[in-house]
């Protein structure tokens, strides 16, 4: 596929901002990490991408940039991605192959408000998404949920989407889990922060408020690695 080194740059940085933040970057950020200072020039290459179909972008939405792997590795560009940082989206032992695995929904998660989810295990599980194994590492520790509301919306999280979990009970600040909170008995989609002996569950949208309890009472139950947007 013929890409300039800059456009070849803009999908490293993307992947890599992803890795990071679990949010995709804006506009004026892949511009300052490429070296463009025109947001009309970060456009014009983005809209090339987009052409390419190497990226997706829902325009109605803030951030709404996302990687469409499959149309990567099937141009063999996977290669722009070795030696990365070994998060899960690492496509270096990809080779272009589909090797596809089953992984279990367990029910809705509202990214509004919390609700509780019930838990369930690979036996029981009614609804099955079947992703590429080599887009992950350990995917028998692996679930996911169906997003319903909009509070991660500016995490380019929206109503409908499934997000993939693995299932773990520590997190970093600034990861985005699904936490238990006792007490509530309700689970959660949102950034966590740990404060002190306090944690805060922050959502992706001004018009919802940080949830805030003392951190014996949050159980972190699983981190996101991936997103998938479902399209009607």
């Amino acid at each position: 596929m013929n890409l300039s080194d800059r456009q070849k740059h803009i999908l490293q940085f993307i992947k890599h901002f992803l890795d990071d933040k679990n949010f995709p970057p804006s506009i004026r950020e892949i511009g300052q990490a490429v070296g463009i200072t025109s947001t009309s020039v970060v456009k014009y290459n983005l809209n090339k991408l987009e052409r390419d179909e190497l990226i997706v972008r829902e325009k109605e939405v803030s951030r709404g940039l996302s990687l469409n792997w499959e149309k990567i590795y099937q141009s063999g560009l996977g290669t722009l991605f070795n030696g990365g940082s070994g998060h899960e989206s690492n496509v270096t032992a990809l080779n272009g192959s589909y090797n596809p695995v089953g992984i279990p929904i367990l029910g809705p998660i509202v990214a509004g408000y919390p609700i509780e989810v019930v838990p369930a295990d690979r036996e029981t599980a009614e609804e099955w998404i079947e992703l590429n194994s080599s887009l992950f590492r350990q995917t028998e520790e692996l679930y996911a949920l169906r997003v319903q509301g909009d509070s991660m919306i500016d995490a380019s999280v929206l109503d409908g989407d499934i997000v993939i979990l693995r299932h773990q009970e520590e997190a970093k600040n600034g990861e985005m889990v699904a936490a238990w909170i006792d007490g509530d008995n309700e689970t959660t989609l949102k950034y966590f922060h740990l404060k002190g002996n306090m944690v805060e569950l922050t959502p992706a949208n001004p018009a919802f408020e940080v949830i805030t309890r003392p951190a014996a009472q949050v159980r972190v139950v699983g981190k996101v690695v991936s997103v998938i947007r479902t399209l009607e």
